[in-house]
């Protein structure tokens, strides 16, 4: 498949939107390379300090490719430069204040006082060099009475009430299929640091900017804060229907599931004509969304039994006709074969290894991602060093 882009999206003539930002990025695992991934891909330069011999703690993690590298570590880390950097070294400490002095941005998600443990807390790297934008990723933030405690995603997920909102009803809370809570908090950072550089244009300040996991995962829950905030009323597990909208759910076919999603009366007329079951909207139990809310197990029996005459697929396209969103319930290893994932450049080859592309797309500017691959260990080791190291007291 090929990439078909015709508004210049992806052409690499074009400058990147963050080309010029350098950033010096402590972080590891996967929130908070997440956040510098992003930047990377938008253009700036991520310098990736890691440890001597060590490195980012997903270098030891699976999968693993056939050369024995880590998938993980590769898919959080396209186009940044790596150096091995002891912190607790003298000279090693005076070349990383010097990286920092040249930044735009510092990024972290060590535990809250491991940065001013080292002579680098946040406050004060502001106070040092005002224009610069320190960015701390963490569990539960710099302050509040859990923000030492240690967290990683499936604790967040459990302490957010996303686990406990994912699921069937009859069954226990599920971790969400994905790294939420670490990802949802990447993006959080990136947000979080692009709104500082604006600022910044404008008022010529730095900033601090503080991003918790379980904040930006808690931010997601909003059907379950419109019970409890709203209706003061517990939420419980739905499976994949919708709290407040029918027919909005899966259903199956003679094969497998497809996904249908009605939002409006109108529609639900429409797909009720496809399915043959014009008579359905004129019933007092489904006649206005509320009323197919509470009647939905009833309107879900009456779909499927016309669904089931006939493969998913078949379905698809006919709802997809008449203007109906309806999706096919699809195994990620599926969805990397849409030919919308090729056109949209979502998977593409850098350095001889497939990994995502970004979903942000830029009219302006370049939006191809990042082109250099995920890193080896102080892989830039040698030529940062010249670039940085201090020039001698005299």
């Amino acid at each position: 498949m090929t990439v078909h882009d015709p508004d210049g999206y992806l052409e690499p003539s074009k400058p990147q939107a963050l080309e010029g930002v350098t950033i010096v990025d402590f972080t590891r695992v996967l929130a908070g390379p997440t956040c510098t991934r992003m930047l990377a891909d938008a253009g700036a330069r991520v310098i990736k300090i890691e440890r001597p011999g060590v490195g980012d703690d997903t270098r030891q993690m699976g999968p693993f490719a056939d050369d024995g590298s880590s998938e993980y570590y590769r898919l959080a880390n396209v186009g940044k430069e790596s150096i091995a950097v002891d912190l607790k070294d003298p000279d090693g400490m005076a070349l990383v204040r010097s990286m920092i002095e040249h930044a735009d941005v510092v990024v972290e998600n060590f535990r809250p006082g491991v940065m001013a443990g080292l002579g680098l807390a946040p406050d004060d790297l502001v106070a040092q060099h005002p224009r610069l934008i320190v960015c701390s990723i963490s569990g539960f933030g710099q302050y509040g009475p859990m923000h030492q405690e240690p967290a990683y995603d499936t604790v967040v997920q459990a302490l957010s009430g996303i686990m406990d909102a994912t699921g069937w009803p009859d069954d226990r809370p599920t971790r969400v299929g994905t790294s939420i809570a670490d990802i949802t908090a990447g993006i959080m950072g990136y947000c979080g640091i692009v709104t500082a550089l604006v600022a910044r244009e404008r008022t010529g300040r730095g900033t601090t900017v503080d991003i918790a996991m379980l904040d930006s995962t808690f931010s997601l829950m909003q059907h379950g804060l419109m019970d409890v905030l709203g209706n003061r009323v517990r939420p419980t597990r739905l499976g994949n229907r919708h709290p407040f909208m029918y027919p909005f759910d899966t259903f199956e076919c003679s094969d497998r599931p497809i996904a249908i999603a009605v939002g409006n009366d109108h529609l639900f007329e429409i797909l009720c004509n496809t399915l043959g079951l014009a008579h359905i909207p004129t019933d007092a139990r489904f006649a206005t969304n509320v009323d197919r809310c509470a009647n939905h197990v009833e309107l879900k029996t009456a779909m499927e039994d016309v669904l089931r005459t006939d493969t998913g697929e078949a379905w698809r396209a006919r709802l997809i006709e008449a203007g109906v969103p309806v999706g096919m319930v699809l195994n990620v290893a599926d969805t990397c074969k849409l030919d919308q994932i090729a056109a949209r450049d979502m998977i593409k080859n850098v350095g001889g290894f497939d990994v995502p592309g970004t979903p942000i797309k830029f009219g302006t500017w370049d939006s191809s991602g990042a082109t250099i691959p995920s890193p080896d260990l102080d892989n830039c080791g040698e030529a940062l060093r010249r670039e940085f190291t201090p020039p001698p007291e005299t």
